[in-house]
């Protein structure tokens, strides 16, 4: 659907009026997008390389009867000159320089041939995918999709370059014939959400153009010699022209703009009445104004720090970043979820601070850190960083887990599913006892519905196949997750192996391809020696399997772990699907993905927290060495 702004914007470049400021009509065009002027036999295709950012920007050259608008911003990437890009695999194809440089956009990216002689055109757009890869490597999983219309009319749907040319870096030419009744062409590419949106790394998604030509099909009339006054009528017209266009996105991006900004406030204000609130003054008092020696986690939206409230009582300070409406967004879901929520295995909300520019959480303070740094932290010469567990706490721990879960999807008035579980989400207390935290993530279950179509966030390792592959969200997605997080209390190892191996890699395939040679208690965590109990071990690795099955009807409800784990419920021998032991294909593609991680597909294993430690509630751990991302 074409929206009221684009209507503005195609009158305003097809009135009639702007072609007698023009002169002469043209009765041609050719771009070379998001590149340099290339020559191509008798067709000479102009460059495309202005700088075009920003959520609505408008880009025209002088003496050029075309100009683009971009509509939208990539969130994920402050890289200004995003909207260029250059190919990053092998190409074979005629006139390769054409496809060497590419023009793509977030949302949508417009083309507008100025001042065109009225008739029939065959418009011919150039596509090749240069941005993901055709080995069996992650950036081979991408795949690109949007929708093509011309002259406000839909003339492909759903497109995907690398399908349509055979694969990637393989061009591909669309033909079609249009008819230009008022001197004005618009072709314009359009985002409709589909396929994926971070691979190999993120903000790769959105229309992808290498080159547009545009030719008469009929015999244009013979054209005189452009005079000086010709000369400056087109001038003048494209100066006056971009100015309009650029003065009404203006407006239009600041109205949304103050739209949004009065939305988060609206929701922001709802929420006094939901929670304690704490005055700005207090929190400053309580962290010595921020002091950074009392920082105790950083995440992706903002810093966590160690707080003493004026009655003695230690807490927790997250602290959300305001300049990211992501942030902004987590910091309401957050307060929303988790206020109206009371359980000994959720980690305790006491209030926040929303003044000036501070948005502010304030939790019970966990003296414990972590799961994930009880469980994976680097042994060095301080005993401060040596945290045992043993058998009969590892297995209270995973208990405490599943009650938690338990409680969000099926004993509470409202049913959440977290989206986020994983070994540093699960916090402890001085006496070790499990407290689930950050549910800026989590999402409500609406229980008319079988499941949530979404946008897919949490961490990779913990994320559900049905989720991760197609966006499917059930609480059976938070059942997976805690299967992997069972999996690594048992084991003292970290799901995602850091250097994978030809048999394995992660700690789901090994415990497969133990219980494929029978060897299965090998999986136990070596620091616990023989101190620990052989049954509940089992029947710990068994729920873990269960809850860990490719398919989601397969995987029990969380109060029936609970049942299982307690011994209330017998648990019957996991028979393992073909569809869940690693094959060559996977492995290849996994491996690359896991070798190449840090660099350049994601910053961290968490999709929407860079830092993958938004949630440390904790004690300091300057000493307490290194944790490990899970």
């Amino acid at each position: 659907m074409i929206s009221e702004e684009y209507e503005l914007q195609v009158q305003l470049a097809g009135d009639t009026r702007m072609t007698q400021w023009f002169g002469n009509a043209s009765y041609s065009m050719h771009i070379n997008c998001g590149g340099n002027l290339v020559t191509d036999g008798k067709k000479t295709y102009d460059d495309d390389t202005g700088e075009t950012t920003g959520p609505a920007s408008f880009h025209n050259d002088r003496g050029k009867n075309w100009a683009l608008i971009n509509n939208g911003h990539f969130f994920d990437t402050d890289r200004l000159n995003y909207y260029n890009v250059t190919n990053s695999t092998k190409l074979v194809m005629e006139n390769v320089e054409l496809y060497m440089n590419a023009r793509v956009s977030p949302t949508s990216l417009t083309y507008y041939g100025f001042c065109l002689g009225n008739g029939n055109y065959t418009v011919k757009l150039h596509f090749a995918e240069i941005m993901f890869t055709d080995d069996k490597t992650y950036s081979s999983l991408g795949r690109r999709v949007f929708d093509i219309y011309i002259q406000r009319n839909l003339v492909a749907k759903d497109f995907n370059i690398a399908k349509e040319a055979g694969g990637v870096g393989k061009a591909v030419i669309k033909n079609f014939t249009v008819v230009v009744t008022s001197n004005a062409l618009e072709i314009r590419l359009y985002w409709a959400g589909k396929g994926t949106t971070s691979i190999p790394f993120r903000s790769i998604y959105g229309p992808l153009i290498s080159a547009i030509s545009v030719d008469p099909n009929f015999i244009p009339p013979s054209e005189s010699g452009s005079s000086s006054i010709s000369i400056i009528r087109v001038v003048v017209a494209v100066v006056v022209a971009g100015a309009i266009i650029i003065l009404i996105f203006g407006i239009l991006w600041w109205k949304r703009f103050l739209g949004w900004e009065r939305s988060v406030g609206r929701e922001l204000k709802g929420l006094e009445s939901q929670t304690s609130l704490f005055t700005l003054r207090q929190i400053k008092a309580a962290t010595n104004n921020f002091d950074k020696s009392l920082k105790i986690g950083e995440g992706g939206f903002g810093l966590v720090y160690k707080g003493v409230l004026s009655d003695g009582t230690v807490v927790a300070v997250k602290q959300l970043s305001t300049r990211s409406r992501q942030g902004s967004r987590e910091f309401v879901n957050e307060i929303g979820l988790i206020s109206a929520l009371q359980h000994p295995c959720l980690v305790k909300l006491y209030g926040c601070c929303m003044e000036e520019d501070q948005l502010l959480l304030i939790y019970e303070y966990m003296e414990n850190n972590s799961l994930a740094h009880a469980l994976f932290a680097k042994n060095d010469d301080s005993e401060k960083c040596q945290l045992r567990l043993d058998w009969q706490t590892r297995h209270r721990i995973c208990v405490g887990i599943a009650k938690g879960l338990a409680y969000l999807h099926e004993e509470s008035k409202l049913k959440i599913v977290h989206r986020d579980i994983k070994a540093n989400n699960v916090l402890l207390d001085k006496d070790l006892n499990p407290k689930i935290s950050d549910f800026g993530l989590a999402k409500l279950n609406d229980e008319d519905k079988t499941h949530l179509s979404t946008r897919i966030a949490g961490t990779y390792g913990y994320i559900a196949p049905e989720y991760a592959m197609h966006g499917y969200l059930t609480d059976k997605a938070d059942v997976y997750s805690f299967g992997i997080v069972a999996l690594e209390i048992v084991s003292g190892m970290s799901n995602t192996i850091s250097q994978p191996t030809e048999e394995c890699f992660s700690l789901i395939d090994r415990v497969h391809l133990l219980k494929e040679n029978g060897n299965l208690m090998e999986i136990v965590d070596k620091r616990l020696g023989e101190h620990f109990n052989k049954t509940e071990a089992m029947m710990m690795i068994n729920v873990a399997l269960l809850c860990t099955k490719v398919s989601l009807a397969l995987r029990p409800t969380m109060s029936l772990v609970v049942s299982m784990l307690e011994g209330r419920t017998r648990i019957q021998e996991v028979v393992l699907d073909k569809r869940e032991v690693l094959d060559d294909d996977k492995f290849e593609i996994m491996q690359q993905y896991y070798q190449h991680r840090g660099d350049n597909i994601i910053e961290s294993q968490n999709l929407s927290d860079p830092t993958g430690e938004s949630s440390k509630l904790f004690a300091d751990t300057s000493s307490s060495g290194e944790q490990i991302e899970s």
